[in-house]
């Protein structure tokens, strides 16, 4: 079992409980998925910015990416419907909780001027989404491996009712947001 998981499941669920004053300890919101989305225009022309994407994805999430094809043309960006556009994951369980604390722990210390992470992006339904420029910040990832720097999302999707729940529920795992 994970440390994460460890201490959800003995610490965090006993203290959100008593925090948001619930009776039954099935009401504690949990974290459901994390899934890691990476964008990659260029792939519509040339296939080796995919398979690079797809290399490190695979490498960051410890499993198997898929690769996002474009739902509809648009003639503006050159981009026809079916073409590879992103490559993505989809992490639950260990997998999920493993990812979580190495993002925690290791990864976000890395990035440069780090001060924080926004504790506004939120969606209303509980989910939260983080933005990464670089995916250099991952301990994985060789700089002289790197096809191309790219930014990806991660989005924490949890089963929490409202953006209160879900922030006292990262911020018990030891998100580090402003303020």
């Amino acid at each position: 079992m994970s440390n994460f998981k460890e201490l959800y499941e003995t610490k965090i669920k006993k203290d959100l409980m008593k925090e948001l004053n619930y009776k039954s300890i099935m009401e504690v919101p949990r974290l459901e998925k994390i899934v890691i989305n990476m964008g990659v225009g260029e792939g519509s022309h040339d296939a080796k910015f995919i398979e690079a994407a797809v290399k490190d994805l695979e490498l960051i999430a410890g499993q198997k990416a898929v690769v996002t094809n474009a739902r509809k043309s648009i003639a503006g960006f050159k981009l026809r419907e079916g073409n590879p556009v992103g490559v993505k994951v989809t992490l639950r369980g260990e997998n999920m909780y493993n990812f979580m604390e190495k993002l925690i722990k290791v990864s976000l210390p890395r990035v440069r001027d780090f001060r924080g992470i926004s504790a506004h992006a939120f969606d209303g339904h509980g989910n939260y989404t983080l933005g990464i420029k670089e995916q250099l910040i991952f301990p994985e990832i060789e700089y002289d491996n790197v096809y191309k720097i790219r930014g990806m999302d991660i989005v924490f999707v949890t089963t929490a009712k409202s953006n209160d729940e879900a922030y006292a529920l990262l911020k018990a795992f030891g998100m580090p947001f402003k303020g």
